[in-house]
């Protein structure tokens, strides 16, 4: 049985150039010329390593959920829901900020400047967005339930305000926050977080 050419390309470094791509332009803003460019691939080399454009990005976008935003994971299993939001925000006005990658969240922009033309990135991205979110709103319920939060707190009204201040984060980051910054504006959010008397 012949076998085919061995690929020319690390597939792993391939696909962290792409996740570069994606993250500086969002998905309709990447072009296919800008995607082979940074992944020093011709496009059927991309094609037969990844499939089309979509797939690349899907797996671009599993990629920096699982490395980038690890952070928002490792929040929903802090031992308060205190320290979950402290987690979040600090966790992300680092990660936004960071200066080894591009500014701003992936699945915040590529939400932003997703059109008509990629419904099914669009809803991919929203799964990821709704997915996590269900895990904050289970978190600050069971922190309700335990007498973590003050018997008062509606968990969806937290839920949407962690996730708000997050994603705003992003904008900012995006349009040039620094570090410091979002910091500072974490250290605000924290001091509005409820507390049991």
């Amino acid at each position: 049985m012949a076998m085919g050419r061995p690929r020319a390309f690390c597939v792993d470094t391939a696909l962290n150039q792409a996740l570069e791509v994606f993250w500086r332009k969002g998905y309709e803003g990447a072009s296919l010329n800008d995607l082979t460019e940074a992944m020093g691939i011709n496009r059927p080399s991309l094609y037969a390593a990844f499939g089309n454009k979509e797939e690349l990005f899907r797996k671009a976008l599993d990629r920096y959920t699982k490395e980038k935003v690890a952070y928002l994971r490792e929040a929903v299993e802090a031992p308060t829901a205190y320290g979950m939001a402290e987690r979040m925000f600090f966790g992300a006005a680092d990660m936004l900020t960071d200066p080894c990658h591009p500014v701003g969240c992936l699945t915040v922009k590529g939400a932003m400047t997703c059109g008509d033309e990629a419904p099914s990135v669009k809803r991919e991205i929203d799964q990821i967005r709704v997915k996590f979110e269900t895990a904050m709103l289970e978190r600050l319920q069971r922190a309700k339930d335990e007498g973590d939060l003050p018997a008062e707190s509606d968990p969806a009204h937290l839920c949407r305000f962690l996730s708000t201040m997050v994603q705003g984060m992003s904008v900012q980051a995006a349009n040039g926050a620094r570090r410091e910054d979002l910091r500072m504006v974490a250290e605000t959010a924290l001091k509005a977080w409820p507390t049991r008397a």
